[in-house]
């Protein structure tokens, strides 16, 4: 993987499977998100990954830093800074990024990212109206392993069109369902993206299959 340099130290991502194997301990649902997401819906790897991204529900996030007891833990708050998190401590509203490494002068391992709820729904943080049922979020992936479902993924990646997100949505888009392509669709919509190029594609990769 790439070491990655950032004004708050470097990236070492740690193997996706030390990281599974670490919140198999967790009392609370979790899942891959990310690039690695993608990657297992796809089924190959095709490309480095600088970090892992593991979500969770904000309502669990103390189950998850009570998981991290020894490690050195960060919150992004405010979002674009990083501070320590305490064990314990109930993180405001705005946080949803975490990030985490064995010590402080290590470098960082990866990521939590907290997902919003209201009663059993998952709820979209940039825009609530963009929902659906926290069952129906995640896909199995292994015993005690599940993984963020492909179109809720590349919707978190819409916004910043980075090459790799590019490259994400190019090898995740043969392997969507039908019922997945038409959420991605209308969440675009609904965002007000209604020109957005992965519309575009979403709409020929449809025609195409008839």
């Amino acid at each position: 993987m790439p070491r990655i340099e950032t004004p708050w130290g470097p990236w070492d991502a740690a193997p996706l499977s030390d990281v599974v194997a670490l919140f198999r301990r967790l009392p609370a649902p979790w899942w891959i998100a990310g690039g690695y997401a993608i990657e297992l819906a796809v089924g190959r790897p095709y490309r480095e990954h600088g970090d892992v991204d593991i979500a969770l529900l904000r309502r669990d996030h103390l189950a998850a830093r009570a998981l991290l007891a020894g490690w050195d833990v960060h919150a992004a708050d405010p979002p674009g800074s990083l501070r320590p998190w305490r064990e314990g401590e109930t993180l405001p509203q705005h946080v949803h990024d975490v990030w985490v490494r064995e010590d402080p002068e290590g470098p960082w391992r990866f990521q939590l990212m907290l997902d919003e709820t209201e009663d059993e729904e998952w709820v979209f943080r940039r825009d609530p109206r963009i929902r659906r049922p926290i069952a129906g979020l995640t896909l199995e992936e292994g015993p005690g392993v599940r993984r963020l479902s492909p179109e809720v993924q590349l919707l978190y990646k819409s916004k910043g069109l980075r090459p790799k997100d590019e490259l994400d949505f190019a090898q995740a888009l043969p392997h969507l369902t039908g019922e997945q392509r038409a959420w991605l669709t209308d969440a675009l919509e609904l965002l007000g993206q209604s020109d957005h190029p992965w519309r575009e594609a979403l709409a020929a990769d449809a025609r195409c299959r008839g």
